[in-house]
C-alpha cells in the first residue's frame, strides 16, 4: 500500500539529500561565492536539518565557471613561472660544476697537474656559489605577495641576460676548450671562477634594479574611493602601474576604513524620499492655447496656470526645509547611537566585573577545576549579546562582526586580562579591513583599469583605478617637485646685547 511505497521512496530521497548537501558544501568552498551569516545571533539561534532546498541562476553558474576557469590560469601560470625558475637556477649552479667536471670525465689523461694555486681556485669557487646560492634564495625565493596581470619587466630582462650569458660562456667552452681538449686545466678553473663572478655581478644589478631603485621617493599617489570619498596620499618610487597598484592595494588594507555598504544604502533611500516628494510642472506645455477657445476656456486656462505655479512654489519650499529634515535626522541617529553605546559600556563592565569575581573564586579552587578562556566567554557573552547587536545594527556594522567572532575576541581580551575599554574598541572605531574577517578582503576581487599599459611607469597625471565588487579606487599621480634649499648664515655676534642699569634706579 502507500506506507510501503513511501518505505521504498525514503532510500533514494536520502541519497539525493546526501548527494545535493554535497553539491552545496562544494558550492560553499567556491570563491567568490559570498556566504551569508545570521546577523539576528543575538535574538534568534538555528538548527541544521537534514534536507535542503536550493536553487541556482544562470549568472551565479557562469560567475562559478568563471571563477575557476580563473583559478586555474593563474594556478597554471604561477606553477610555469617557477618552473622556468629552478630550472634557470639549476642551469646557473651546474654550470660551472660542468666546466671543471667535464675534462676529468672526458680526457683525464691529458690533463696537466693541478698545482697550490689551482686548488686555491676550488676553494674561491665553492665559496662564491655558496654565497650565490643564498643570495638568489634571499632574493628571488619568496612566496608571492600577489599574482600581477603581466610579467614584470626588469626581472624578465634578467632572466634573459643570465640565460644568454650562460649559453656564450657554454658555445666558448664547447668551441675552445671540448673540441680542442685543453690540457691546461689551472686555466679552465680560472674560466670557471670568471663566470662565477660576473653571475655575482649579475645579482648585484638584480638588487639594484628589483630593491634600490624603488626606494627614493619620485610621485605622490592621491588614492579616493568612489563610494565614499575617502582619500589617502602614499609616495612611490619609479614603479610601473601595476607594482604602483599593488603597493596601493596593500596600503588601503592597513590604512582605510574597512567598507561598510549600509552606511551608503541608508543615504541613498534618504535621497530618494526626497526626490519623490519633489514634482515638476510644464506651464507652458501643458495647457496649449488655440484659436478655437473662448474666453471661459481662456479663464480655465488661467485658473490651471495659477494652480500649477501655486504647487511649484510649494515644492520649492519643501526642499527648502529639507535640510531640516536631514539636521533632525541625524541628530536623532546620534542619540540613538549614544544611548546604545552608553548601555552597551555598562552592559560589558558588568560582564568583566563577574568575570574578576570568577577568577577569584577559581584561584581557590582545585587546579583541575579552573574554567578554560573560551568557556568563560561563552558564559558571560550573553549578558552582553542583545547590547551589542543593538548597538552594531545602529551603526550598521552587524554584517562585519559575527557572533564566533565576537566569542573569540571575548577568549582572547580574558586571556590577557585586558580591560573592557579595550574589547569595546574593536566595535566603537570601525577598523582596517585587515582587523575583519578573511572573506573581507580577497585578493582575486580586485581589478587594474589602465589606458596606458601597466608595464610602463608612473607619469606625472597618470590615472588608473582599482575595481573591486562593491567599489574602486581612483588613483591619480603626481610628480614631486624638484626641491631648492638655500642657506643663510646669521653672524653668531648679532645675537649679543648689553644690560645697562642707571645708578639713580630704586632698589
Amino acid at each position: 500500500g502507500p506506507w510501503a511505497i513511501a518505505q521504498e521512496e525514503r532510500p533514494r530521497r536520502h541519497g539525493h539529500g546526501v548527494h545535493l548537501l554535497r553539491v552545496l558544501i562544494l558550492l560553499w568552498s567556491l570563491p567568490g561565492i559570498p556566504q551569508t551569516r545570521d546577523d539576528n545571533w543575538g535574538e534568534t539561534t538555528t538548527a541544521v536539518t537534514g534536507t535542503s532546498e536550493h536553487s541556482l541562476s544562470q549568472e551565479d553558474i557562469v560567475r562559478i565557471t568563471k571563477d575557476l576557469e580563473d583559478s586555474v590560469g593563474l594556478d597554471c601560470r604561477r606553477y610555469f613561472t617557477l618552473t622556468l625558475a629552478v630550472v634557470l637556477g639549476l642551469l646557473v649552479f651546474l654550470t660551472p660544476l660542468a666546466f671543471l667536471a667535464l675534462p676529468h670525465l672526458l680526457w683525464p689523461d691529458k690533463l696537466l697537474v693541478c698545482g697550490t694555486a689551482c686548488e686555491g681556485l676550488f676553494i674561491s669557487v665553492a665559496f662564491k656559489l655558496l654565497i650565490l646560492l643564498l643570495a638568489v634564495w634571499a632574493l628571488f625565493f619568496r612566496a608571492p605577495r600577489a599574482g600581477l596581470p603581466r610579467v614584470f619587466v626588469f626581472r624578465a630582462l634578467l632572466a634573459v641576460l643570465v640565460l644568454l650569458f650562460v649559453v656564450s660562456y657554454w658555445l666558448f667552452y664547447g668551441v675552445r676548450i671540448l673540441d680542442s681538449q685543453d690540457e691546461n686545466y689551472q686555466g679552465i678553473v680560472q674560466y670557471a671562477v670568471s663566470l662565477v663572478d660576473a653571475l655575482l655581478f649579475i645579482h648585484y644589478l638584480a638588487i639594484v634594479l628589483l630593491e634600490l631603485r624603488q626606494l627614493q621617493p619620485a610621485f605622490s599617489v592621491c588614492v579616493t574611493r568612489s563610494t565614499d570619498g575617502e582619500t589617502r596620499h602614499y609616495n612611490l618610487g619609479q614603479l610601473s602601474i601595476q607594482r604602483a597598484a599593488l603597493a596601493i592595494i596593500e596600503n588601503y588594507y592597513r590604512d582605510f576604513s574597512v567598507h561598510n555598504p549600509a552606511l551608503l544604502t541608508a543615504s541613498k533611500s534618504r535621497a530618494a524620499k526626497h526626490l519623490a516628494g519633489l514634482k515638476v510642472y510644464n506651464v507652458d506645455g501643458e495647457f496649449p492655447a488655440t484659436p478655437a477657445t473662448g474666453p471661459g476656456n481662456n479663464a480655465a486656462t488661467g485658473v490651471a496656470h495659477s494652480q500649477s505655479r501655486a504647487m511649484i512654489a510649494a515644492a520649492a519650499r519643501r526642499r527648502d526645509t529639507s535640510h531640516n529634515e536631514l539636521y533632525y535626522e541625524e541628530a536623532e541617529h546620534e542619540r540613538r547611537v549614544r544611548k546604545r553605546k552608553a548601555r552597551l559600556v555598562v552592559a560589558v563592565e558588568e560582564a568583566f566585573t563577574h568575570i574578576k569575581r570568577m577568577q577569584e573564586e577559581e584561584q581557590k579552587k582545585a587546579p583541575g577545576d579552573v574554567m578554560d578562556p573560551r568557556e568563560a566567554a561563552q558564559a558571560i557573552f550573553p549578558s552582553m549579546a542583545r547590547s551589542l547587536q543593538k548597538y552594531l545594527r545602529t551603526t550598521r556594522q552587524q554584517h562585519c562582526h559575527s557572533m564566533e567572532s565576537i566569542q573569540q575576541h571575548l577568549a582572547f581580551c580574558i586571556t590577557n586580562n585586558m580591560t573592557p575599554k579595550a574589547f569595546l574598541e574593536s566595535y566603537l572605531t570601525p577598523g582596517p579591513t585587515l582587523q575583519y574577517g578573511r572573506e573581507r578582503w580577497l585578493a582575486r576581487q580586485w581589478t587594474l583599469v589602465s589606458e596606458a599599459s601597466v608595464t610602463s611607469g608612473l607619469k606625472e597625471g597618470a590615472i588608473f583605478l582599482l575595481k573591486c565588487i562593491d567599489f574602486s579606487l581612483v588613483v591619480t599621480a603626481k610628480r614631486i617637485p624638484y626641491i631648492q634649499l638655500s642657506e643663510e648664515f646669521i653672524d653668531p655676534k648679532s645675537h649679543k646685547f648689553v644690560l645697562r642699569l642707571q645708578s639713580e634706579t630704586s632698589v
